[in-house]
């Protein structure tokens, strides 16, 4: 008698967004944007990519404005490359 096979089961993926305050990614935990938010991001506003930088530029304050409370120190100086530098029009 052959072995059953299970199913295979596969796990939801977890959305790649932010986790507030630490700005980390609620899917991987690289630091948000990761990767495949970036990627996502770019899908989304394909047509509008001032949106999508005024989108990122004020979620970039909000980051900017939280991560010094978590670190008692000020806010990391890599903000703007980490937010908009890859998404700005090409």
């Amino acid at each position: 008698m052959a072995a059953r096979r299970r199913p295979e089961v596969s796990r939801p993926s977890r959305p790649h967004l932010p986790m507030r305050p630490l700005w980390r990614c609620r899917g991987c935990g690289a630091e948000w944007p990761c990767q495949p938010a970036r990627l996502s991001l770019l899908v989304e506003y394909r047509d509008d990519r001032t949106a999508l930088l005024v989108y990122l530029g004020t979620l970039m304050a909000e980051a900017g404005a939280q991560l010094p409370q978590l670190n008692g120190h000020a806010a990391p100086e890599n903000l703007t490359e980490r937010f908009l530098s890859w998404a700005r029009a090409r």
